[in-house]
């Protein structure tokens, strides 16, 4: 838009407008100003809205046209416009204040930063001695992140040594007084986003891995964090200096682009979830949990499970509702687990004349799947087709119960009689005394529904032969078409069933130790269906038994709705390989030992999870200095939870030390590197204290 038909009387007008009310900060101008008579400086674009507000009653907005536009208008109409020369401000940090050269700043309003650019910035001891950061390959010289940086390089052994809940309640950002602290120092950017779901943060790396992860927006969003360095840890006289200066018309408009851009990243990358790795699971549809042994792979596996079935509103599984938890399975591998387990074999059963047969049950994959497609193709129907859908099991579950198994008698088209002797959701079982070769049958109930749903009538045999795309028909069909009939007699007085949309549902599968199984002899065929790519009918196969299934011509797929979640330790060797087809399909993440720290806030005792979380680095870092081993072989803080009934000793003796023991079996120099371990840990094996009083004495 162009600016307003305003006078030259508006603009004075305006121009007193301002003297009499002030104007806020945020219509500054960066560029020009308009110079009165008397010497006063008002933002050209602010006073020609002023003036469009007086003149027409307006909201007063300077959105409509850029400075240019304004400072062009104003000059024709006789003003005098002065282009601003750029300023530098310099802002001081010191624990018990802080002061700038703007006299616009204020700790009140934090987000002013947003219209800043940092210059420079350093730490300044109370000597006089300065201290720049020490720039890492890639890094940016100067951003909005470079002042925390140089806090966490000048006082990263101090923040190192903070306890977890020490980290959580550190002070970093408050926008202005009527908002909330934000606070916490995290060792992830996973473990952040469990708290703030936003791009918004500095990570800063560390001690060979390790990070702190904190809230950092604008130049101004860090101050508090700074400022709680200083005073904690800080020697009196000691500060940091920021440089800065305003940002021009075409930087902040690319500032507002790109902030954009970021937030719109954010919710690309998490979907709304709590949990980042959520957000990959849904990206990558399989995952697997990789890494050191008690890191808390399956807790986290039933955490982004919890997370992605509640949308974002949970991350404890014991917090779902029951139906929510049926969108979630979890299963064990382990050596002997196999097929028939996983997908569906056959199994024993009793039959009625007290023989042992054997009938094809699908396994807990197949049948959680079977959940999943339901629920899937149900959301892609439409509420008529639902409606009919449920009308027509209402009336077969209504003459289900209305009929009498063994006594009630039905007769087919051409005369013969069957009573039903049982059913379940899937299958009817009749029995046919007048066939002599062929006295019980075992119908398709899926079949009559269909034909129900249908809506069509059905006058003969070879109307259903045809509705099904076979050229003959069974022997089944017969028995179809009777119970069909007879549904239908009953189903004239059905009420109408109203339905809403089936919302489409996230289905979860975990597998933990998924390496200790035989994958190929687990998965068998379904190595296809598994694959992301291949998802839906697209990754459609017959299975093993298919030929015993009721409809041998079924396919079975993996839905769009379902993702798997794999846990594994790399250094399990139950099973010698994983097999290579499969972890192409897969998406590897590994966790680390010092990823998930904050599964020790279980321990109430502060002091006492201190000193777990000291003996825990300690002995991983004597780990990784053993040639055979590496980061796979540290122990995660799972272990130390064992506190809460354990000594610091007992733990060692009776867990770590046997796990570390196998890790170095055979070695040549096996005992020294038990010894350097129990060193670390900080361990003392009670004989030494022994043989010290026995040397005494």
């Amino acid at each position: 838009m162009a600016i307003p038909k305003i006078t030259k009387q508006n603009i004075l007008d305006a121009m007193k407008y301002i003297d009499e009310n002030g104007m806020q900060s945020i219509h500054r101008s960066d560029k020009y100003d308009l110079v009165a008579e008397d010497g006063k400086r008002y933002a050209p674009k602010y006073v020609i809205a002023v003036a469009a507000h007086l003149a027409y009653g307006s909201e007063i907005s300077t959105g409509n046209y850029n400075a240019v536009e304004a400072k062009n208008f104003l000059e024709r109409q006789g003003f005098r416009i002065e282009t601003k020369l750029q300023v530098k401000f310099e802002l001081c940090i010191m624990a018990d204040r802080v002061e700038s050269t703007d006299e616009r700043f204020t700790m009140d309003n934090l987000s002013l930063g947003d219209h800043y650019k940092p210059l420079d910035t350093y730490f300044m001891k109370a000597d006089g001695t300065i201290i720049r950061r020490s720039y890492i390959k890639g890094e940016q010289r100067i951003s909005n992140r470079t002042l925390p940086r140089v806090a966490c390089q000048v006082f990263e052994k101090q923040l190192a040594a903070l306890s977890v809940e020490e980290k959580e309640a550190f002070p970093i950002c408050k926008y202005n007084q009527s908002s909330e602290m934000i606070c916490g120092i995290y060792p992830s950017n996973g473990e952040f986003q469990k708290h703030r779901k936003t791009l918004e943060r500095l990570t800063y790396g560390y001690d060979n891995g390790r990070q702190f992860v904190i809230y950092c927006w604008n130049i101004f969003s860090t101050i508090y964090f700074v400022q709680e360095c200083l005073k904690r840890f800080g020697d009196p006289g000691d500060k940091f200096i920021l440089v800065y200066r305003e940002i021009d018309e075409k930087e902040e408009e690319e500032t507002a682009a790109e902030n954009a851009a970021v937030r719109e990243e954010l919710v690309q990358q998490t979907g709304g979830y709590r949990n980042p790795y959520s957000a990959m699971l849904i990206e990558s549809k399989n995952l697997i949990f990789r890494g050191a042994p008690g890191t808390g792979k399956s807790y986290l596996a039933r955490e982004i499970a919890a997370d992605i079935v509640s949308n974002g509103y949970y991350d404890d599984y014991a917090q779902l509702t029951d139906e929510q938890k049926q969108q979630v399975e979890f299963v064990q591998f382990h050596p002997s687990y196999d097929y028939s387990d996983f997908v569906e074999g056959l199994r024993p059963r009793m039959n009625e004349d007290g023989t042992i047969g054997f009938e094809l049950r699908d396994g807990i994959f197949k049948r959680f799947v079977a959940r999943a497609r339901k629920n899937y193709e149900d959301s892609q129907k439409t509420t008529e087709t639902i409606e009919k859908e449920l009308s027509a099991q209402e009336a077969v579950t209504a003459f289900l119960s209305d009929t009498e198994f063994g006594k009630d008698t039905f007769k087919t088209i051409n005369g013969n009689a069957f009573t039903i002797t049982g059913a379940d959701d899937h299958h009817i079982d009749i029995s046919i005394p007048g066939n002599a070769s062929v006295n019980k049958l075992t119908l398709n109930l899926d079949e009559i529904v269909q034909m129900l749903v249908s809506g069509q009538t059905f006058d003969r045999i070879r109307d259903i032969t045809a509705f099904f795309g076979k050229t003959f028909a069974t022997q089944a069909y017969s028995y179809d078409f009777a119970i069909y009939k007879e549904i239908l007699k009953r189903k004239n007085n059905a009420s109408a069933i109203i339905v809403q949309p089936t919302e489409l549902k996230n289905y979860i599968f975990i597998i933990d130790e998924i390496n200790r199984g035989e994958i190929s002899k687990i998965f068998g065929e379904l190595f296809f269906s598994i694959d992301p790519g291949y998802r839906g009918r697209a990754g459609e196969v017959s299975t093993q038994y298919a030929n015993l299934q009721t409809d041998p011509n079924e396919k079975f797929y993996i839905p769009e709705n379902v993702y798997i979640v794999g846990t594994m330790n790399d250094i399990d060797r139950s099973v010698d390989t994983f097999d290579f087809a499969m972890r192409r399909r897969f998406r590897f993440v590994e966790i680390k030992a010092e990823d998930r720290l904050e599964m020790l806030a279980a321990i109430e005792d502060e002091n006492l999870r201190a000193e777990a979380i000291r003996r825990m680095t300690a002995l991983n870092r004597e780990i990784v200095k053993v040639e055979d081993l590496n980061e796979d072989y540290q122990i995660g803080a799972a272990y130390f939870l064992k506190l809460k009934t354990l000594t610091f000793d007992q733990l060692w003796s009776d867990h770590l030390q046997p796990l570390l023991r196998e890790y170095v079996r055979g070695m040549y120099d096996e005992e020294e590197i038990m010894s350097r371990f129990a060193r670390a840990y900080g361990y003392r094996n009670p004989s030494e204290d022994d043989s010290d009083e026995v040397a005494q004495d």
